[in-house]
């Protein structure tokens, strides 16, 4: 006899209200990582008020539009699942301030316009995907600092994501770009820091004089660092899908 298709397990909600963990800063986080989930468990609507949700490592391949019920949510773990889109509705999750949607089967087709709508993201996480490029409506988060595009497809990074005004990292690590040179442009966000010394040292008193000169010397230092080793800067909360720096990403990619 053929072998019936595998079942995730079961999340009821005397699970799910077990699984509410508090987050140092005081957040109610509704933890359900690693679980064997198949599909989004529709009990959990009646916890919509938590402050994060973590569904990563599991086996997802849909997130249902009823997402946008969790109106209070800062924080979204979806990374490690086998996602190949994303709800229109995700958009309206006004409040997120962290989206991690690494190591799934996205697509750049499969990307919802709608992420556009995300004015408070800080944090974006898109990396070990099967994204061939990325949609320049992303420019529209103002508030961006980090995103992580890391082993895709792309051959460009559009300008408008590459100059959004408070990104601080971004790492484009393992993408087939024309060339190295292009490449170490994407990845080492640290470069943008030098347009920041707008004034002359004449302009300023001597205790700002001092305090910029040391971090001038900082950066000096750490593009000598840079350019005297083989490996690119490294941004721990971006590098992997989860908390624990890993170097080889293909231990996180779902085979």
């Amino acid at each position: 006899m053929a072998k019936g298709k595998a079942k995730g397990k079961k999340i009821t909600l005397k699970i799910a209200k077990n699984s509410i963990r508090i987050a140092p800063d005081g957040a109610r986080r509704l933890d359900l990582s690693k679980m064997g989930i198949t599909t989004f468990p529709n009990c959990i609507l009646r916890l919509a008020d938590v402050d994060e949700l973590d569904l990563s490592r599991n086996m997802l391949k849909k997130i249902p539009n009823s997402i946008q019920k969790f109106e209070k949510l800062r924080w979204l773990d979806l990374h490690s699942n086998q996602l190949e889109d994303l709800p229109k509705a995700i958009g309206a999750l006004q409040n997120l301030f962290y989206l991690n949607i690494s190591n799934n089967k996205l697509t750049t087709k499969n990307l919802p316009e709608e992420l556009n709508l995300l004015k408070n993201l800080h944090i974006l996480n898109l990396g070990l995907n099967c994204l061939d490029s990325i949609p320049s409506s992303l420019g529209a988060l103002k508030e961006l600092q980090e995103i992580g595009l890391f082993d895709n497809s792309l051959t460009s990074i559009p300008n408008s994501v590459k100059n959004l005004p408070k990104l601080k990292k971004l790492n484009a690590d393992r993408n087939p770009f024309p060339d190295s040179i292009e490449q170490e442009e994407y990845a080492d966000s640290i470069k943008r820091i030098e347009t920041l010394y707008l004034v002359q040292e004449k302009d300023l008193c001597s205790s700002c004089l001092k305090v910029c000169q040391g971090e001038k010397d900082k950066l000096s230092k750490l593009n000598s660092e840079t350019r005297s080793s083989s490996k690119k800067l490294s941004f721990p909360l971006l590098l992997t899908p989860n908390s624990t720096a890993k170097d080889n990403q293909e231990e996180w990619r779902l085979k």
